[in-house]
């Protein structure tokens, strides 16, 4: 996402899981902080993604990612997964 003076709804989808990690950049935030005081649409969207990353954390245990993975699972897979998270 290219800084802007405001975040279109898209852009909004798009850094919701940094905001939630706490990796935006200040400038950002500002941005994503406006645009959700703003958009209703976007502010229910918010809380339906929080409800569903808590329900998932709920179910699935411990947030270590090696305790969620099945031992069957290639080592290869769970680090190309979690590097396309970061790199989201």
């Amino acid at each position: 996402m290219t800084e802007r003076a405001e975040l279109t709804c898209r852009d909004f989808i798009d850094v919701i899981m940094a905001w939630l990690d706490g990796d935006l950049a200040p400038a950002t935030r500002t941005l994503f902080d406006e645009h959700l005081a703003e958009c209703v649409d976007c502010a229910h969207y918010l809380r339906s993604y929080q409800m569903t990353v808590a329900l998932g954390k709920s179910v699935c245990g411990p947030d270590d990612p090696n305790g969620l993975v099945p031992d069957d699972v290639p080592e290869e897979l769970v680090q190309a997964v979690l590097a396309a998270r970061k790199w989201r």
